[in-house]
């Protein structure tokens, strides 16, 4: 369990705190608007209505205590960018912040944040990749060209195990798990495909729409 300071109850931030909540991290909630605030008091640890961008409200806060600190404003760069400096001035640990070009990337990193998440571009980028194919059910972005793609099994491949396939050596692709009941289940050489249960493949885009004709 993580402590986490979430900065910022937009829809974004909202989303986030509802699914910190369900993996079991404690949440400091803050934003500057009560009725955001009093919407958030049923998944959050605690909550407070303040301004990130005054340095004594955050003091107030003991950054140092959190593990993590996200800055999830949306609707002022400016007022985010304050925030990750300040953030970082009085010893956060890690700052994880939201941008929506690249030039907002390039000021937040130099200004203290520590990541930089784009959630409308990687949405973007999610949802034409799924409907791209038939075959793509689910596209996790990892670092680099390598990304896990969860696919469907194509009807040639019914029957026949993972060593067999060899798609590791033809294509470069890893088949790394199958999910079965809606549960995801380790694989192993022997492993014999089924179309009723999608695989999760770890590769690049492109050996992928090579591999599953896409």
């Amino acid at each position: 369990m993580k402590s986490v300071l979430l900065i910022g109850l937009g829809r974004f931030g909202r989303h986030i705190a509802e699914k910190l909540n369900e993996l079991g991290h404690e949440i400091m909630a803050v934003d500057i608007s009560e009725e955001r605030v009093n919407s958030a008091l049923n998944f959050v640890t605690n909550a407070q209505i303040g301004d990130s961008t005054n340095r004594s409200f955050l003091e107030s806060l003991g950054i140092k205590n959190f593990d993590a600190c996200i800055v999830a404003i949306g609707d002022n760069f400016q007022n985010s960018l304050e925030t990750a400096s300040l953030l970082k001035e009085l010893g956060a640990k890690r700052v994880i912040a939201r941008a929506s070009r690249g030039v907002q990337e390039k000021f937040l990193l130099r200004n203290g944040a520590d990541e930089v998440v784009y959630p409308e571009k990687q949405l973007a980028a999610w949802t034409a990749i799924r409907c791209s194919s038939d075959h793509i059910r689910d596209y996790i972005e990892l670092e680099g060209d390598i990304d896990i793609f969860e696919l469907t099994v194509p009807e040639d491949w019914a029957g026949k195990t993972v060593v067999q396939l060899d798609i590791r050596k033809k294509f470069g692709l890893n088949i790394i798990a199958m999910r079965t009941g809606g549960v995801l289940n380790m694989i192993t050489p022997d492993t014999v495909m089924s179309t009723q249960c999608p695989i999760l493949v770890m590769g690049t885009l492109k050996a992928v729409q090579k591999c599953f004709k896409i």
